[in-house]
């Protein structure tokens, strides 16, 4: 692999850029590997990555039925937290945001990691005092978490609705300072190329049409470009995989659903910070191209398509400017929409299945991008090992059998609504 840096930069300058190395191999499929990851996004690269990197295990191919970085993880509004109340998941993302910290250098190459800080509002007295629920329950976890009042949120976000006739008033905020964002198709290349240099195949426009399962064990996947002999194949297709479920006769407790998001026009440096509505689901940043980016509810209905219904991108953008009212001036130049996997309780299942060989990684629901890191170490592990990782153990499927959930929203089954 060629090394990024200053100099491999003024090298390649003097020959008018024409020596640089393909970023990674298009590989072609081979008859066997030790293991297949589906799926060739943030989450699939990455388990690809700490595979070879933590287990040494490098006889892997990364199989994507389309192109890296087209899926979710180049459609997301780039946010990373650890902002959780409940243990499970505070630690399991603390764990990935010390991860992100040092990632451009581990992987020479820059994922643009900002740690701006992310601010969610709270439009009564009831919603600080859950926030400051919250904030006790991650400082119990070691993690940094900040009370605002009004006029400390006055002073960061100025321009939000502050004056005496705002249909939602403001009245504090709850704010995680290492909160902030990445670039999101950056990661995936970061990733992919990483991977790629330590021997794993990424191999694109192959997609999984069946597995070869014989006595409960997997000993194979069917895909457009021939079948492949393997003992393990991890599942990271995040809203797909209930289609490849399918193929294996499992029912598993997740829906489908669109998540739109756009960005604004550039504007000038305005928004420092990841603020997120407290009086509905909107959340906002300003990218390193100064487009504001935007996103919010999802599409009720059912869907694998990747584009949603414009009711739901207007209602989304009316409660941005019910937040940041000076949003209203700004052209939209573009949209687009991912495929979530919603999971019954709002948390993810990182899991080996009943399948001797078939390992589960789904149901991310909003969140997916921010766990990119943690979410492949902890699954390579569980790979690896064939057992889970302490930091993944409670994100087991069989916790919708005997109703240990990790329900942060508190609203069950419903978990995109609100």
């Amino acid at each position: 692999m060629q090394k990024y840096s200053i100099f491999s930069l003024i090298k390649n300058a003097l020959n008018n850029h024409k020596n640089w190395e393909v970023a990674w191999k298009d590989s072609e499929p081979k008859k066997q590997y030790d293991v297949v990851i589906i799926g060739g996004g943030g989450h699939g690269l990455a388990t690809a990555y700490y595979l070879a990197k933590e287990h040494n295990i490098t006889k892997v191919a990364v199989l994507e039925k389309g192109w890296i970085g087209g899926g979710n993880v180049g459609r997301n509004t780039t946010i990373l937290r650890s902002n959780y109340m409940w243990d499970a998941n505070g630690l399991f993302y603390e764990q990935g945001m010390k991860l992100w910290e040092n990632l451009s250098q581990e992987l020479n190459f820059n994922v643009m990691y900002s740690p701006r800080g992310i601010i969610n509002l709270a439009h009564s007295d009831a919603q600080l005092n859950v926030y400051a629920r919250r904030g006790n329950s991650m400082r119990l976890n070691g993690i940094d978490a900040v009370m605002l009042n009004r006029e400390e949120v006055k002073k960061m976000i100025p321009f939000a609705d502050f004056s005496e006739s705002a249909r939602f008033p403001i009245f504090g905020a709850l704010m995680q300072p290492r909160g902030g964002t990445a670039r999101h198709d950056g990661v995936a290349w970061g990733y992919a190329r990483k991977a790629d240099s330590m021997g794993v195949d990424i191999i694109q426009h192959c997609e999984v049409t069946g597995f070869d399962i014989q006595n409960g064990k997997l000993i194979g996947v069917q895909t457009s470009r021939g079948n492949i002999k393997t003992n393990k194949v991890g599942l990271c297709v995040a809203g797909s995989t209930s289609l490849l479920a399918n193929k294996l006769n499992m029912k598993l407790p997740i829906e489908s659903h669109i998540l739109q998001a756009c960005v604004s026009e550039p504007v000038k440096p305005l928004l420092d910070h990841v603020v997120t509505f407290g009086a509905g689901h909107f959340y906002c940043s300003q990218s390193d191209k100064g487009e504001m980016v935007m996103g919010g509810d999802l599409d009720g209905y059912n869907s694998y398509a990747q584009r949603g219904n414009l009711p739901t991108i207007q209602h989304v953008l009316s409660e941005g400017v019910a937040m940041l009212p000076n949003l209203s001036r700004l052209k939209m130049l573009r949209t687009w929409g991912g495929l979530m996997d919603m999971s019954m309780d709002g948390s993810p299942i990182i899991d080996k299945t009943h399948i001797h060989g078939v390992y589960l990684n789904c149901g991310w629901c909003y969140g997916g991008f921010k766990a990119t890191p943690i979410s492949g170490w902890t699954f390579a592990h569980t790979i690896a090992q064939d057992q889970v990782h302490e930091l993944n153990s409670k994100f087991s499927l069989n916790r919708f059998n005997t109703g240990h959930l990790l329900d942060e929203k508190g609203v069950g089954t419903k978990t995109w609504i609100g």
